[in-house]
């Protein structure tokens, strides 16, 4: 029978702008620190320390549901926190113990061993500017040679098989998680040890591009294809890489995407402010997603998503290959959902190529102010061919006056009638305005498609800068979903 979840009610402190108030443990309080809403202290997350590893001790949070009896094995997902935080920041800033809750899986919180800063392979620059102490107390540690020699990788390797001593762990259903700089550790993890886990994921942790690709541009790799969940945020910005973000968020993708197999064009999904792609693998299946409107960190039901289109999903085989199966959540794109870039003639349509003919551009509508001739712009909008317009909602198409005018013949019956230069149009014998005006080029006309699709189909419809997405349902297209949809599916 499945738990009912429920968020218990807190005492908000929005006096406290601590990174990580200590006054939280073990507390009712609740923050909300750079848009990452925390949750209150969990009542059965417990604290452990011992020497797992180099004899060196070390701490962690376990999170053990109440409906675990130690009858039947059960997922184990590890969450690593971001940099300057601890294992129970993570409990208390993401769900995972509310999804462990539901679904009956033990969540473990570990801390990194020194000063709340993960051991992490790190570029040159990086390391250059952040290796010395600076007046906050974050500078990262020296990367050891060898990943042998990483404290935090054998203490996590440690912790995995505490685990699975202490508890009946389902050993084919491994995870991690990880935020910000606990995201660049659960990748790295991934590389080296990555045969341990049945998948991984993380957000807003980008790793450097000189740690994962070589100066050939291979990549550096010793454990093999695995599962892979990236979440990213609008509005990151890498520290010393800033006119670099959106590179690295590619370069990250490109990465899990070549080890994987991935050669499909992706599933697009949008819902609110939520983007989704999904690939299908030759190896392994890797999720993208980026949050719009979102700041550096991680979205309060991340764990939710995660485990609901990934986790849910997938489990190691006997022999150590991955295994799919449906989870909660289908990795499908929109049924409907249209995607158009400006001076692209290929339209993403229905998770499929279409090729227009002609390349959408977009077009000024202008007000001429007065009598000076000064031009105004009231509005910028997307044309496309108007014989993409009659493909796309099965219309016949009917040109005429050597395509200076059309006439598109809906399937429910509606008419439809458009002249060049004209922002007017004839809807079954009853006139209306469009947007802009309508276009000649390539020997037929070019229409407004937002309006077409808003006013005669109600469909919703989402622009980020010469990118457009229509859909029937609410959606909103974020920064990096809008780059990927241009650049690795509409080039």
């Amino acid at each position: 029978m499945e738990v009912k979840m429920a968020i218990v009610p807190g005492t908000p402190n929005d006096d406290n702008r601590e990174y990580l108030p200590e006054a939280i443990r073990n507390s009712d309080m609740v923050v909300n620190e750079n848009g990452n809403n925390s949750m209150v202290y969990p009542e059965r997350l417990k604290e452990y320390t011992d020497s797992l590893a180099d004899g060196i001790p070390d701490t962690w949070y376990e999170y053990v549901p109440s409906s675990y009896d130690g009858t039947r094995k059960v997922p184990l997902v590890l969450s690593m926190h971001g940099g300057l935080m601890t294992g129970w920041g993570q409990a208390i800033y993401s769900s995972w113990t509310l999804v462990a809750d539901r679904e009956g899986f033990i969540v473990v919180f570990p801390n990194a061993h020194e000063r709340r800063i993960w051991t992490l392979e790190v570029e040159k620059k990086t390391f250059e500017v952040l290796g010395a102490p600076s007046p906050s107390g974050f500078y990262m540690h020296t990367p050891p040679e060898k990943p042998e020699d990483n404290h935090d990788l054998n203490f996590i390797l440690a912790l995995i098989n505490r685990m699975s001593h202490k508890y009946n762990i389902d050993e084919s259903r491994i995870f991690m998680q990880g935020m910000s700089m606990g995201e660049i550790m659960t990748n790295q993890f991934a590389r080296y040890h990555g045969q341990w886990l049945a998948g991984q994921a993380g957000s807003a942790g980008v790793t450097w591009p000189e740690v994962i690709f070589d100066e050939q541009g291979d990549v550096i790799n010793r454990a093999g294809p695995l599962p892979v969940w990236q979440s990213r945020v609008e509005h990151e910005s890498l520290p010393l890489h800033e006119d670099e973000t959106e590179a690295f968020v590619k370069r990250n993708r490109d990465y899990w995407k070549q080890i994987n197999g991935c050669q499909q064009l992706p599933e697009i999904k949008i819902v609110g402010e939520d983007n989704f792609a999904f690939y299908k693998g030759e190896h392994a299946d890797f999720v993208f997603r980026d949050v719009k409107n979102r700041d550096h960190g991680q979205t309060f039901d991340d764990a939710e998503v995660v485990w609901d289109y990934l986790f849910s999903g997938i489990r190691r085989g006997e022999n150590g290959e991955i295994m799919n199966f449906e989870p909660l959540s289908p990795r499908r794109g929109d049924a409907y959902g249209i995607a158009l870039a400006e001076g692209s003639s290929n339209a993403y349509v229905n998770n499929r190529l279409v090729k227009m003919s002609g390349p959408a551009r977009k077009h000024q509508k202008l007000k001429y102010h007065g009598l000076s001739g000064d031009a105004i712009v009231r509005g910028e909008y997307f044309l496309v061919p108007v014989s993409f317009i009659g493909e796309l909602f099965e219309a016949t198409y009917l040109p005429a006056d050597g395509g200076l005018s059309s006439e598109l013949v809906l399937k429910d019956g509606r008419r439809l009638q458009f002249a060049r230069g004209s922002i007017g149009c004839v809807v079954d014998n009853r006139v209306h305005s469009m947007y802009c005006e309508a276009v000649f080029g390539n020997g037929e006309l070019y229409l407004p498609i937002e309006w077409i699709c808003k006013m005669l189909f109600n469909n919703h419809v989402t622009c980020f800068e010469d990118v457009l997405y229509i859909t029937d349902h609410d959606a909103e297209l974020s920064l990096n979903m809008a780059l990927l949809i241009r650049d690795e599916i509409l080039t």
